[in-house]
């Protein structure tokens, strides 16, 4: 898989599972939103909505790093096409269940999440400390640790991450996912309301869901193919 397509499908992925951050994530989004101190004009409103998700994706691109990283140290461990293989192809599996995830018509990545949540109850007391949020360096701090919060689609694209056999293009790729997000996240702490009716819409739903499938069985397919000679 080239590394082009590879950072494309991760940015589409984020926008499409964009619909799934807003269900998962809107209520965080508007507590901090609702926490900031009153009345903030539309400015300074987008600038700290905008602290939050660039420490969000922060996160997410040192954690493709890191486990990018450890893919490449594991290289002398195992036949590396065909360790990136499996990896891909658990990649594409989790896509696919993503989608089915985001469509709504199967929950069993929640299992997923939940495992994260034991490194979660480390991590949000921290994210406490920070409050209330008055300036947006607080703000970019809370978004870092955000970016820890347990989601079975980020999950899905750090797997994806490790399959990469490299700490930047594994980063690289949590960076095209998460700048995927960003729109609806940012659109999100700017109109909730109206953003989440649109998003619970199940065409929309769908829509987003089969798209993310459909970059699920790409990646299998490419997984698969023969190394050129």
């Amino acid at each position: 898989m080239s590394a082009e397509f590879s950072l494309l499908a991760a940015f589409i992925v984020g926008l499409m599972g964009g619909v799934h951050c807003v269900g998962m994530c809107g209520g965080i989004v508007g507590a901090l939103t609702f926490g900031l101190p009153q009345p903030q004009s539309r400015s300074r409103l987008f600038g700290f909505q905008l602290s939050y998700n660039l420490g969000r994706i922060a996160s997410y691109t040192l954690g493709g790093a890191l486990l990018g990283g450890l893919s490449a140290l594991a290289d002398n461990l195992l036949v590396i096409h065909q360790y990136q293989t499996i990896l891909q192809v658990i990649a594409g599996l989790f896509m696919l269940a993503m989608g089915l995830y985001i469509a709504g018509w199967w929950t069993g990545l929640r299992y997923v999440e939940s495992g994260g949540r034991v490194l979660w109850r480390h991590i949000e007391p921290l994210g406490r400390r920070l409050m209330p949020v008055t300036r947006p360096g607080q703000a970019l701090l809370l978004g870092m640790l955000w970016g820890w919060l347990p989601c079975g689609l980020v999950y899905s694209v750090l797997i994806w991450s490790i399959s990469t056999g490299s700490a930047i293009e594994g980063g690289l790729l949590m960076l095209s996912f998460g700048l995927g997000t960003l729109p609806n996240l940012l659109l999100m702490g700017m109109f909730a309301a109206s953003l989440q009716r649109f998003v619970r819409y199940p065409p929309v739903r769908y829509l987003a869901g089969a798209l993310v499938m459909a970059f699920g069985l790409v990646t299998l397919y490419l997984a698969w193919q023969p190394l050129p000679a």
